[in-house]
Order: C-alpha cells, then sequence, then structure tokens
C-alpha cells in the first residue's frame, strides 16, 4: 500500500449513486501542487476520525481511475481505505499558507485553457482561474 497526501480544497455535497450509495466528490493537490480529484468517498460513512475538512491534508492510498480519461482523476485503492488525517492549513497571514498551494499555478486566458481541456494530449480539467475583469455577477 502507498500512501498519497493530498491537501483536500474543494469537497461537493453528498449526492446519491445507485452504486456506492451517498458519495462526496474531492479535489485537492498533490505536494507537488498538482490538482487531483478522488471519488467517491463514502463520507457519513467515515468514522468521526476520518472525516476531513478543506485545507486538510489527508494521507490515502489511491489509484488512477481507469474508467476517467482526466489525467489527475484518481480513487480510494478500496472503499475501506483508511483515510488518515493530517494537518490543516489555517486563514492566518490572510491566508499566505493555503495561497502558496494555491495560487501556485493561476490561469488568467480563459482560451487558454479551454484549449488545453480539450486537448487530448493534456486535458486540462481542474484549475485555478482568475478573470482579467468581472462584467456581471
Amino acid at each position: 500500500m502507498a500512501l498519497t497526501k493530498i491537501l483536500v480544497t474543494v469537497k461537493t455535497y453528498s449526492s446519491l449513486s445507485s452504486t456506492y450509495g451517498e458519495l462526496v466528490r474531492t479535489a485537492g493537490f498533490f505536494e507537488d501542487d498538482t490538482w487531483s480529484r478522488l471519488y467517491s468517498i463514502p463520507f457519513r460513512k467515515l468514522k468521526q476520525d476520518r472525516k476531513y475538512k478543506k485545507y486538510q491534508w489527508v494521507e490515502l492510498d489511491i489509484v488512477k481511475d481507469d474508467k476517467d480519461f482526466r489525467p489527475d482523476s484518481y480513487r480510494p485503492a478500496t472503499i475501506e481505505t483508511l483515510i488518515e488525517l493530517l494537518d490543516r492549513i489555517d486563514t492566518e497571514g490572510n491566508w499566505y499558507k493555503r495561497k502558496q498551494v494555491v495560487l501556485d499555478n493561476v490561469y488568467t486566458d480563459i482560451k487558454a485553457l479551454k484549449t488545453e481541456a480539450h486537448n487530448k494530449e493534456i486535458c486540462t480539467s481542474l484549475a485555478v482561474f482568475k478573470p482579467t475583469r468581472i462584467t456581471d455577477f
């Protein structure tokens, strides 16, 4: 079993799956600041001491999801995979430590991001995007 360390930055609301029950999709960063998508985690079935929070480092055994073409998609090695909870990054210093990870690779050109998403060699599907300007909300 090879454990992988991931900083959880995104958690979806629980959704029902006919195959796996109630699941939470999770995304975050590997230690090298590249994105990872984890799914699906049976979050409500996890013991309380295994329920992770956003901006918390976790360690678990994952495998590449062969059914998903996106290069950043992984799944737990087994549905019973233990999740080890590690340090949580706080918001001190105007979120300084969080920004060190999340803002390492920021896209500002939506056309370039879409081009990467449609490029079968790259298939970018998770990214941090900062628009040049916001015209409406």
